[in-house]
């Protein structure tokens, strides 16, 4: 019963997106925003300062309370080493508090940084970020769904779910960006593109 609630919220979560002025990411070839924010160890991680290393798979997540969320970050791990491999850094971004990238991070052994998006600066310099409509964010409560406690401050917004690759000249040069959270960047193109 359980999870037929939660797949219901999700489907309610999902239509959020398409019902709303949708936002639209960046392309292939931008410019990627530099950005600066904290790890779930506290790490200060800077877009720049990585770049100077490796390119960037950088991932937009809702958060710990989205199944399809915690299924693709822990295909990330489980394909961190190839990734690695390549010479890559994977950064997760979510509107999450601590305490719930604290869960996301024990549901999905997650071994790269995840960062917590204060005011969704990053969300909004990529273009991902949305605003729950007060009717679906009801809906949502009423399955166990308070984005208000997951997300702090960052209240009733989430990041439609998507990958850049950002390689070391600081530019875009891969992007899976799809309204419909149950559409993941899959690996594969994630590893052909590094």
């Amino acid at each position: 019963m359980k999870k037929i609630i939660s797949t219901i919220s999700l489907l309610l979560a999902g239509t959020i997106v398409m019902a709303q002025s949708q936002p639209k990411g960046l392309n292939t070839g931008d410019v990627a925003p530099d950005f600066m924010a904290k790890d779930q160890n506290g790490k200060k991680i800077e877009l720049h300062t990585v770049l100077k290393k490796s390119p960037v798979v950088l991932v937009f997540y809702r958060g710990e309370w989205c199944p399809y969320c915690n299924r693709y970050l822990s295909q990330m791990q489980d394909s961190l080493m190839q990734i690695v491999a390549k010479n890559a850094t994977v950064l997760a971004v979510t509107p999450e508090i601590s305490e719930s990238i604290d869960v996301t991070v024990k549901k999905t052994k997650a071994g790269f940084s995840i960062l917590h998006d204060e005011g969704l600066k990053i969300m909004k310099q990529y273009d991902v970020a949305y605003k729950v409509d007060d009717a679906t964010n009801t809906k949502l409560k009423g399955y166990g769904i308070n984005l208000m406690k997951n997300n702090g401050k960052n209240g009733n917004n989430l990041p439609v779910p998507a990958v850049y690759i950002i390689n070391k000249e600081g530019k875009i040069a891969y992007k899976f960006f799809d309204a419909d959270y149950t559409h993941r960047a899959p690996i594969k193109d994630i590893l052909a593109h590094l």
